[in-house]
């Protein structure tokens, strides 16, 4: 059995090669980015409203994680169930 291992052609190089390239290519083209700054995020901060911004997303993110969490012990649950029958 010859057999030859060869590591640039493995699935997990290439998807690690993809997220590389595309990370190259989301940087690059945030630096290219003018220096005078956001104008809406520069407004939210002057009023104090960036904190409800902030919050808002807190808040989405709270709920994401909570749902997942729900779902994966009802998932956990199930798989015990089919596992005794």
């Amino acid at each position: 059995m010859n057999f030859k291992y060869n590591f640039w052609q493995t699935k997990f190089t290439k998807q690690l090669l993809s997220l590389l390239g595309l990370f190259i290519l989301t940087a690059s083209s945030l630096w290219a980015q003018p220096g005078g700054g956001i104008e809406m995020a520069d407004k939210l901060r002057e009023d104090g409203k960036i904190w409800v911004v902030v919050g808002v997303i807190v808040l989405i993110f709270i709920g994401i994680i909570t749902y997942l969490i729900r779902l994966d012990r009802k998932i956990s649950r199930l798989e015990k169930q089919v596992r005794k029958e």
